[in-house]
């Protein structure tokens, strides 16, 4: 079954609103993980408008299923990444600023940058993941510098779904196709919900894991978040 990550930035982007320490970053993942969650997601920006450096210190000492950083590969985030050791690290081509990640490496023009990246990555023990969009050339640069796993940027789906799914999903089967013919793990995030995730995982059944925050956090005020961990691994399933 493919895995669970719960990124949680929006619980603390929560918190971040008062000042203070409600909700508890570090307890909404312990029991994220309690209730199900095969993982962890955050991703430190430069203006720690949600999950600060400090978080990141303070959840690898508590998270016990896998931990995955996401983020820009700026010296500061390659020193964090480098000092806690999460399970993965996946960069994204954000730069500071960005309100969310909207397209993915262009892993032909950046490869000198990212096969340093992955290559320091593989000997701190960390696995490496790229983001990329569906694109055949895209998954074989990935490939080429080295990564462990690619991310397929899955907006695009997303907002193509309700209108032709399998029109939606055809750019993604391709890419998972080359992904697994490469020999590159596959993750898979943005904008996945209740509606289209079942539909993804049926359709690309080798995918290892998905990363979900900001559709799961806002399922949890209706359903509270057990329950929705719940439904988002039946639709996994």
């Amino acid at each position: 079954m493919t895995n669970l990550s719960v990124n949680i930035n929006k619980v603390a982007t929560l918190r971040n609103a008062r000042g203070e320490n409600v909700p508890d970053v570090v307890k909404f993942a312990v029991d994220c993980e309690k209730y199900g969650a095969d993982g962890i997601t955050v991703h430190p920006r430069p203006d720690q408008r949600h999950i600060t450096y400090e978080d990141v210190r303070k959840l690898r000492k508590v998270v016990t299923t896998e931990f995955n950083i996401e983020g820009f590969p700026s010296k500061e985030f390659i020193d964090l990444v480098v000092e806690v050791k999460p399970t993965q690290v996946t960069l994204v081509p954000d730069l500071p600023g960005a309100l969310t990640s909207s397209e993915g490496w262009d892993t032909v023009v950046n490869k000198d940058v990212l096969k340093r990246i992955c290559d320091l990555l593989r000997s701190e023990g960390i696995r490496s993941s790229i983001f990329v969009d569906p694109r055949g050339e895209m998954i074989a640069g990935a490939s080429n510098v080295g990564a462990d796993r690619v991310e397929l940027y899955t907006k695009p789906y997303a907002d193509m779904f309700s209108q032709d799914r399998e029109f939606a999903i055809a750019p993604y089967i391709e890419a998972a196709t080359l992904a697994r013919e490469a020999g590159l793990g596959l993750n898979a995030g943005h904008d996945l919900n209740l509606d289209n995730l079942g539909y993804f995982a049926e359709m690309i059944p080798w995918l290892d894991e998905v990363s979900i925050g900001h559709a799961l956090i806002s399922d949890a005020l209706y359903y509270g978040i057990e329950e929705t961990i719940r439904r988002y691994k039946s639709e996994l399933r």
